[in-house]
């Protein structure tokens, strides 16, 4: 009853944070950057660039949150049909949320600026600041505010490209795209400080810029802690002979290479297989092989 009781708290947890870091995320857009006339990249970015488009030259009033649910939407679909129909339901979540979320903030605020008092660039960085903060939640959650998660993983069926690198190229083309829609060149400038600030922040939060972690556990209960990893996180583990210093107990040490995301679903689920399990965590600056980067990269 017990087990049950704390998976029921975890996924709760998990889905409360989710929203927080949605709702923040879009308080960062709608409170800070669209006030202070600022671009992004990503869904939200582009969505803003196309509700003022619409707004501008057809007089369609959009909110920003309903656009960003279509083109998240038709990513999906999309990539339903190119990589299949295996998308996570904390990904579908988010996407909902974040919708919602800006749609809330959108009727709430009703366009006010709350920080006029404040230079354009520095609200812009605050919004940035909030929507790092929001990313980063999410993403130690394992859920994804789509978007660029989705172009990569369309991407990367038929080529391997680094996430930074498409995150990078995507976000030129969308902040630099709305100079054809009537924004200012100061807008476009706000919109690449805004891109640095929140991949910065996401970043800080998510523990350094490295982009996997190596895990060392120390466990007597090794086998069932191998099959819990290799069945619920889906990762591949490697078991390595041990000896112990002092009591010259030997056992074996459980060491798992996962991305950076995956960092705090492989603890949670340490915690419940082993509560007085040993933890090493190390960030590492390269991973090449199945499931990371190609050796064909090196």
């Amino acid at each position: 009853m017990k087990l049950t009781f704390d998976k029921s708290m975890t996924f709760f947890r998990e889905y409360l944070l989710m929203t927080v870091g949605m709702f923040v995320y879009s308080f960062g857009w709608i409170g800070c950057i669209l006030p202070a006339r600022g671009v992004g990249g990503g869904a939200a970015g582009l969505s803003l660039i196309l509700c003022h488009a619409l707004n501008e030259y057809t007089g369609i009033d959009i909110q920003i949150g309903t656009m960003v649910f279509i083109i998240n939407g038709i990513l999906l679909l999309i990539a339903g049909f190119i990589v299949g129909w295996n998308f996570g339901i904390k990904t579908i979540y988010c996407v909902t949320v974040l919708s919602i979320a800006m749609n809330f903030w959108q009727t709430l605020l009703h366009g006010q600026a709350l920080f006029a008092g404040l230079e354009n660039l520095l609200v812009v960085i605050l919004g940035g600041i909030l929507a790092g903060l929001g990313v980063a939640l999410c993403l130690l959650q394992g859920g994804s505010t789509g978007g660029t998660d989705i172009v990569a993983m369309i991407i990367n069926k038929y080529r391997t490209v680094s996430y930074g690198r498409i995150l990078i190229f995507s976000d030129f083309i969308i902040i630099g795209s709305s100079m054809l829609v009537g924004f200012k060149i100061d807008a476009v400038i706000y919109g690449y400080v805004l891109t640095a600030i929140v991949g910065y922040t996401v970043d800080l939060i998510m523990a350094g810029n490295k982009q996997s972690s190596q895990v060392f556990i120390i466990t007597h209960d090794y086998e069932r802690m191998t099959q819990a990893i290799v069945n619920d996180a889906h990762r591949g583990v490697t078991l390595l002979d041990s000896e112990g210093g002092y009591t010259r107990e030997r056992s074996r040490v459980v060491m798992v290479v996962c991305l950076k995301r995956e960092t705090s679903s492989i603890l949670k689920l340490v915690k419940q297989v082993d509560p007085n399990a040993f933890i090493s965590v190390g960030s590492v600056m390269g991973v090449y092989g199945k499931g990371f980067e190609a050796l064909t990269k090196i």
